[in-house]
C-alpha cells in the first residue's frame, strides 16, 4: 500500500462554521488513519488552538501531526516530539509594534497558554481568542516577550488589511514571510516559512513521495500548500486564489467536503 498523507487547514476547511468537525468527516479521517494513512492538521493557529481538533480526529492514537503557526512548528501528536521548528527573531517586535500603533491596527503573539496583546484590543483579536479557546493577556509586549516567538499576527479591518500586507511584505521582503490567513489577519513568519515549505520538511522526514500528498484549504495562507501537493484541493467556500491553483474543488466546509476528498483520493 502506498501510504497517503493529507494536510488539512482547520478554519473554513476541516471545521464547519461552528468550528466543529462534523461526524461524517470525523468518521472518514478515522477510517483513513486505521488504514495506515497519515493526517496532518496544518493551521495558522497556535498549538493550543489546534489540540481540541487533534483530539476530535484522534491524532494522538494514530500518530498524526500538528503543523502550527503556518508550518513554523511541527509536532508528533503521539509522542509530543517537536520534529521541526523555526522561530521569529524578537528584534522584529519593536518596529512592528510601532507600525501597528501608528496605523491603529492590532498586533499579537503567543506564549504557551495565552495570546499576548501589544496594542489595544479589537474585535479581530477577540475572534482569534474565540477560535483558539485561549485567553488574551494585554501587556507591554516588548518587555514581556523575552523569547523568540513562533509568529506575530497583525489584525486590521478587511478594507485596509490588503494595503498593510503589501506595505509590510515590501518592507520586509528579504527578512520575513508575510501573508493573510483571513481577510483581517496578517501573518508574520520567519523568512521561508509557509505551509508548503513545512510539508516538504515533513514528507522528507517520513520518506513519503510528493505524489502521495493531499492538501486541502480555503484561505490565502493555504495557497502555497494547495499548489505544492500532489493533489491540491480547494473548498467550495475557498477564496478564488486557492481555487485557481487547485487540482480539485470539493464541497464546502459545511457540507463535509473533506470526507468527500478522503473517499475520492484515499479510498
Amino acid at each position: 500500500m502506498d501510504k497517503k498523507i493529507i494536510f488539512l487547514d482547520l478554519d473554513g476547511t476541516l471545521t464547519n462554521d461552528e468550528k466543529k468537525v462534523t461526524p461524517l468527516t470525523q468518521k472518514a479521517l478515522l477510517e483513513m488513519q486505521k488504514a495506515g494513512h497519515i493526517v496532518v492538521l496544518a493551521s495558522g493557529r497556535p498549538t493550543p488552538g489546534i489540540l481540541p481538533v487533534a483530539k476530535a480526529v484522534e491524532l494522538e492514537k494514530f500518530g498524526g501531526y500538528i503543523m502550527a503557526f503556518n508550518g513554523g512548528k511541527i509536532i508528533n501528536a503521539k509522542t509530543n516530539e517537536v520534529v521541526f521548528e523555526q522561530v521569529l527573531d524578537r528584534k522584529y517586535i519593536s518596529p512592528l509594534l510601532k507600525y501597528a500603533k501608528e496605523n491603529d491596527i492590532g498586533l499579537i503573539t503567543y506564549d504557551d497558554k495565552r495570546i499576548i496583546v501589544g496594542t489595544r484590543m479589537d474585535k479581530y483579536i477577540e475572534t482569534e481568542s474565540f477560535i483558539n479557546k485561549i485567553p488574551v493577556y494585554e501587556t507591554d509586549m516588548e518587555e514581556y516577550v523575552t523569547y523568540n516567538p513562533n509568529k506575530l499576527l497583525m489584525t486590521a479591518p478587511p478594507e485596509i488589511a490588503t494595503k498593510h500586507e503589501q506595505i509590510l511584505a515590501g518592507k520586509y521582503k528579504n527578512q520575513l514571510s508575510i501573508s493573510r490567513s483571513a481577510d483581517y489577519f496578517i501573518e508574520i513568519m520567519p523568512k521561508g516559512i509557509d505551509k508548503a515549505a513545512s510539508i516538504e520538511v515533513l514528507i522528507n522526514k517520513l520518506k513519503i513521495r510528493k505524489e502521495n500528498t493531499i492538501a486541502c484549504g480555503d484561505g490565502y495562507n493555504d495557497i502555497s500548500m494547495v499548489e505544492y501537493a500532489g493533489i491540491g484541493v480547494a473548498m467550495e467556500n475557498a477564496v478564488d486564489e486557492v481555487k485557481q491553483v487547485a487540482d480539485y474543488v470539493t464541497d464546502s466546509n459545511n457540507e463535509d467536503g473533506i470526507a468527500k476528498v478522503v473517499e475520492k483520493f484515499v479510498f
